[in-house]
């Protein structure tokens, strides 16, 4: 017998299982969303929102509309995508809205190929579920396993929030609106569920760090849209080590100062943040709302879109075919100044003083003025719609507005 060959091989094996370990943090690390469900007892107008700030590798993100099924609707999908089986986060005509975080502690030691089903399953839902009732339905009728690890967050137009804890063979319900589950009116999730072995996940300093925002909000009676956008999906500090880069803010643009972002809740493949504003119970649910932040959320501004019947969405957010929204091309090349260190770790620094400085010309800055000004017209538009009803036309007009106002402002502020 050769010992030496039967040595090689056994080093072959292990070289082959250290890889695929390697290989499955690397991929692990790339989806790190963090979410929330917030009922309308902790919002200030008593409207309830789903919340997903996502970490993807696919970092091309546009918007589309889908009206093949039951119930029109519309959500973020991964632009490369040629066939569109998938939406990560989304809402239709009904007024339910379904989005997810991956979870890393659900399935164990679980060896079922199958993987990898929680965007085909959130697109069948918006378009065949109603309510969060039907959904739990679906759930009850899927096979197993299933080829789900997931957090799934919902709401819809009766009021109703859930956090399910889905896994191969089961899912765990988390009512948020009960206030033994809930007590403040919200729940959050990163990549780790409850139900489980909570030490086994992935995400833990982010829950932290969302934690002690919702708490401070909710105290204040401020968790709204903007907090959602500015004081978390953009928000610069780190819970455990108690880094708070805007203490740090340079004098300006233009010398590079780098600083780490290692398990802050925006990141390099950050690609988008959403909120979906829902309804109050027995209002139109096509005044759902669905505010996107298209792109990595440092360097893209949030675009509101309805449904209304027809497949009309804002040109800044969706593309034909596998060609990517403008939105987000714009936002990929900020990220390159944001992020202009590409090889060995680079990826893991950023450049604040190109995001934020004392003169007040960073790119965060830059954009938080834009946005401002299209989140004060749509709000005026929604207390009218409110008042009076939709109208699909008065609609257009303010995408034709925000259309323009988008590509003129980033052309004027930086050059693209």
């Amino acid at each position: 017998m050769d010992t030496k060959k039967i040595q090689f091989n056994h080093l072959d094996l292990f070289l082959i299982i250290f890889l695929m370990i390697v290989i499955t943090a690397i991929q692990l690390s790339l989806q790190a969303c963090t979410t929330a469900v917030i009922s309308g007892k902790c919002t200030p107008d008593g409207r309830p929102i789903l919340f997903k700030h996502r970490d993807a590798d696919s970092l091309e993100n546009k918007v589309m509309y889908f009206s093949d099924g039951k119930y029109d609707c519309m959500g973020l999908v991964n632009s490369k995508n040629p066939h569109q089986t998938e939406i990560w986060i989304g809402f239709n005509s009904a007024g339910f809205a379904v989005m997810n975080s991956a979870s890393y502690n659900l399935n164990g030691q679980d060896t079922t190929t199958l993987k990898d089903q929680e965007g085909i399953l959130m697109k069948k839902a918006l378009q065949t579920c109603q309510n969060i009732n039907e959904f739990e339905n679906l759930l009850k009728s899927l096979s197993h396993p299933s080829g789900i690890e997931a957090n799934f967050g919902v709401i819809d137009a009766n009021g109703s929030a859930a956090y399910f804890e889905t896994g191969n063979y089961d899912y765990t319900k988390f009512d948020v609106n009960d206030p033994r589950i809930a007590p403040f009116g919200y729940l959050l999730r990163t990549n780790y569920s409850f139900s489980r072995d909570i030490n086994e996940g992935q995400g833990y300093i982010r829950y932290e760090t969302a934690h002690s925002l919702f708490y401070n909000a909710m105290a204040m009676n401020n968790i709204t849209i903007d907090f959602l956008f500015n004081d978390v999906s953009r928000c610069l500090k780190n819970s455990l080590t108690g880094v708070d880069l805007w203490e740090q803010i340079p004098r300006s643009a233009e010398k590079p100062y780098f600083v780490t972002l290692k398990d802050f809740i925006i990141r390099d493949y950050s690609t988008a943040s959403v909120a979906i504003q829902g309804v109050k119970r027995g209002e139109n649910p096509q005044l759902t709302t669905y505010w996107c932040v298209l792109g990595l959320p440092i360097a893209s501004v949030a675009v509101p879109v309805w449904i209304t019947g027809d497949s009309g969405l804002p040109a800044v957010l969706t593309a034909p075919g596998i060609q990517n929204a403008p939105l987000s091309d714009y936002a990929l090349k900020l990220r390159d100044l944001c992020f202009p260190i590409k090889r060995g770790s680079g990826l893991n620094y950023l450049n604040l003083a190109a995001v934020i400085n004392r003169n007040n010309n960073g790119i965060l800055q830059e954009i938080q003025a834009v946005e401002r000004r299209i989140m004060k017209t749509a709000r005026g538009k929604l207390r009218q719609w409110r008042e009076k009803g939709l109208n699909k036309k008065d609609i257009q007009e303010f995408y034709q507005w925000m259309n323009s106002t988008i590509i003129s402002e980033y052309e004027k502020r930086f050059g693209l």
